[in-house]
């Protein structure tokens, strides 16, 4: 069986801001956006492994991920774009590019996240990922995922074709790569092709010369809105034109080539015929509107990362809190669930988790997420108080909520050592536990275990206790009737799952 297209390299957070501009600014002559709407989405190797997902591959993406609220906001967009995020330690902060827009067009790009931080070693998961890829597309934006020794020596000895989509901050690519796919100023910037001759001529100049320096196997040079050149060992170059001729927002335009070729690379293709499949790819997308247009429907409405007030609850709180722990060298541990109505048994599962290292993150289930769990009378208590009730707890040292069904995506932000059950999810004695989480935390190297609970509490069986003894006592012991519909929970009223 034919593995996944895995894309390997830097993931940033884009965000787009639209707005409208109506004057200047009093204190200085700069147009004044005013913000109607903002989107967030992955870019760099993240807007890659979107593109094929939406293409119908199978895509896994290895990529590194930051102890902060803008990579808790990466994992949920991947997750929800149906991609299996490997994440490797990321030092430092998220890249975040955030483009200012009116009428369509960029008026500022900010840039945040500071100076690329080291990303970690890739996992034994990683490696055998790598190993029975069915193509392997390596999107560099030179933020240093490329750079990376063992990732690196995996790239050369994996057998699947390779795509590199190379950045001119970043290293060359391994030998024997099958494809290489810059854009015409990056051609000649990373082939130090000197000015003269036409712009095909220079083109080939600068394929050819990239091709030998890297020994790759072809090199396609990307010309925008013209197509693309391939040149390949001893052939004279091919030139793909494009299909259809369009002005547009040309931001994701190269991760779409890419993406394209890598697809039809990992479905058999000649490098000619990708090549053809890509620049059709990418023309269209051009011609269809962009990124907006072409990010698929769960991407585009996945909510945000959810967060509560107080200072240990929320995406950016709980990332603190596991940087500080991994930097010491410590065990990070997380367990997660609806907690509506905390009771004892509860608590006795946070305690013996706690006990398992050096802090423990709880991934709370959010009100939307509680409600496709258990039905429409659920959740008892909202996810506010329900998270700062956990968080008051001496043996949880923070509290993230999510929106999903499963805490997958939170999960493949944290990446915890420990991941922790309270309950019956053995299989048997000599079987052990089999966490349905238990096979996303090997992407890492984390472990799953299971902890006793205390039996015969519940949280089901105590609101229907006490909804069966209100309506058996009313005012002097007498009956009183329930309204019809569940009964509202009283604003005083403190609980979790």
């Amino acid at each position: 069986m034919r593995g996944p297209l895995v894309v390997v390299g830097d993931t940033l957070l884009d965000r787009d801001v639209e707005g409208v501009v109506n004057r200047l600014c009093p204190d200085s002559p700069v147009p004044v956006l005013d913000e109607t709407a903002a989107a967030d989405r992955p870019g760099g190797a993240g807007l890659a492994a979107v593109f094929a997902a939406a293409a119908g591959a199978e895509v896994a993406l290895v990529t590194a991920l930051a102890d902060d609220a803008g990579a808790a906001r990466l994992s949920s967009l991947l997750t929800a774009a149906g991609v299996q995020v490997y994440g490797l330690p990321l030092a430092g902060a998220t890249p975040e590019k955030v483009r200012l827009r009116a009428r369509g067009r960029v008026l500022l790009r900010h840039d945040r996240g500071g100076v690329a931080g080291e990303p970690g070693p890739p996992t034994e998961a990683v490696l055998r990922l790598l190993a029975g890829a069915s193509a392997v597309l390596v999107s560099d934006y030179g933020r240093g995922v490329a750079r990376q020794p063992a990732l690196r020596a995996a790239l050369a000895a994996t057998r699947a074709p390779v795509v590199w989509d190379p950045h001119p901050r970043g290293p060359v690519a391994v030998p024997g790569v099958r494809l290489v796919t810059p854009n015409e100023p990056e051609a000649r910037e990373l082939a130090k092709v000197p000015p003269g001759g036409t712009r095909l001529a220079v083109a080939a100049r600068a394929g050819q010369g990239l091709r030998e320096r890297w020994r790759a196997g072809a090199v396609v040079v990307t010309l925008g809105g013209d197509g693309a050149l391939l040149c390949s060992a001893g052939a004279t170059p091919l030139m793909v034109s494009a299909p259809v001729s369009a002005e547009g927002d040309t931001c994701g335009a190269g991760d779409r080539f890419a993406s394209a070729a890598a697809v039809a690379l990992a479905g058999g293709a000649l490098v000619s015929e990708a090549v053809q499949a890509a620049v059709g790819a990418a023309s269209a997308y051009v011609a269809d509107g962009g990124v907006a247009a072409a990010l698929p429907v769960p991407v585009r409405d996945c909510p945000p990362v959810l967060v509560g007030g107080g200072e240990r609850i929320g995406a950016a709180a709980a990332g603190a809190v596991v940087a500080e722990v991994r930097a010491a060298g410590g065990t990070v541990v997380a367990t997660g669930g609806c907690f509506d109505l905390l009771h004892a048994g509860h608590v006795a599962t946070l305690q013996a988790a706690r006990q398992l290292g050096d802090c423990l993150v709880v991934c709370l289930n959010s009100d939307t997420s509680v409600t496709g769990l258990k039905g429409p009378d659920r959740p008892v208590i909202p996810q506010g108080d329900r998270a700062r009730l956990l968080a008051a707890l001496s043996c949880v040292d923070a509290v993230v909520v999510f929106d999903e069904p499963t805490p997958h995506a939170t999960l493949g932000w944290l990446r915890p050592d420990i991941w922790v059950k309270g309950g019956d999810y053995a299989t048997g004695v000599d079987d052990g536990p089999n966490l349905p989480e238990g096979e996303l935390l090997r992407r890492w190297g984390g472990d799953s275990v299971v902890v006793p609970y205390l039996d015969g509490r519940s949280t089901t069986d105590m609101i229907a206790a006490a909804r069966g003894e209100r309506r058996r006592t009313g005012p002097a012991g007498g009956a009183r009737p329930e309204p019809a519909g569940p009964r509202p929970a009283h604003p005083t009223t403190k609980g979790a799952r």
